[in-house]
């Protein structure tokens, strides 16, 4: 079970910690794939993970914790533990872009962190989290296949497009998309990037963003504009399913924002089911 923990109701933890954060991830691990990717890949100390992981203690005993990075991500943090992470991230003033898991979680942080922060840019308190665990329900689209090293500039254009679309701003306005490119790059050359691209175009694509155990996370489900209502985002997530059950794990999951009908009906084609909300506060 690890070390005692200590005494002060939140602290930043470290690898000795390891053994009790695992065991917390563990308790939902659709949910929390995003934070227990991050953990496997680099433990818990600051520099190697990029990110602060925050621990509140109850009697002694890992009750939750928060992911402190790019966006804070609360794991397991009922009320207490929501207002003690939002007091906190309030404290050391907001250095994330989104604040993104559970919608309890989530929005609960947000009551207390509003006042002082301020209106956010958009708040997302429904997005329906989707899970499948068997072969999809339709016939997968035979030419999504892994994106190749040397297609990095052909598929891009496409990645900024939806990253776009999806958040509201471009990926590249800050330091000209050098950082965007590269973690780009860096899901090509894991093999997590898939897309089917014909003379150079991309008519779908998407990436798997976490994988921790038995569960891998879909994201940045793309169809080409001029293309959509055809079924191409259908057909393309289920080869990405049927092709992530094969490679990385079993259980394959998304979340997705509740306005997007179109995508969820093609979700639910493909044989998702709803197993949870999440939320996402965007700055």
């Amino acid at each position: 079970m690890g070390l005692p923990l200590r005494s002060a109701p939140t602290r930043l933890l470290d690898d000795r910690d390891l053994p009790a954060v695992r065991e917390l991830l563990a308790r939902n691990p659709v949910a929390d794939v995003f934070v227990a990717s991050r953990v496997e890949a680099a433990g818990l100390d600051p520099w190697r993970l990029g990110a602060e992981m925050w621990g509140h203690t109850v009697d002694g005993r890992l009750a939750s914790v928060c992911y402190s990075g790019a966006n804070l991500w609360p794991v397991a943090a009922g009320p207490a533990s929501a207002k003690l992470f939002a007091e906190r991230a309030r404290r050391q003033g907001r250095r994330c872009s989104s604040v993104v898991g559970l919608s309890s979680s989530v929005m609960a942080m947000w009551r207390h962190l509003e006042p002082t922060w301020g209106r956010a840019r958009e708040v997302r308190s429904d997005q329906p989290l989707l899970v499948i665990d068997e072969p999809p329900f339709i016939a997968p689209d035979p030419a999504v296949r892994p994106v190749r090293p040397d297609e990095l500039d052909i598929l891009l254009p496409a990645c900024i497009a939806m990253f776009t679309e999806e958040i509201g701003v471009s990926p590249v306005l800050a330091d000209g998309g050098a950082l965007y490119r590269a973690r780009v790059a860096e899901f090509i050359g894991q093999r997590r990037s898939f897309a089917h691209i014909v003379d150079g175009r991309v008519l779908f694509k998407a990436e798997i963003g976490a994988v921790a155990g038995d569960v891998c996370q879909i994201q940045g489900v793309w169809v080409d504009p001029a293309l959509r209502g055809r079924g191409l985002g259908a057909a393309g997530t289920a080869s990405v399913v049927a092709l992530a059950r094969a490679a990385f794990a079993p259980r394959v999951s998304l979340y997705v924002n509740d306005f997007n009908h179109a995508a969820r009906r093609a979700y639910e084609r493909v044989g998702f089911q709803r197993v949870g909300t999440f939320a996402s506060i965007l700055f």
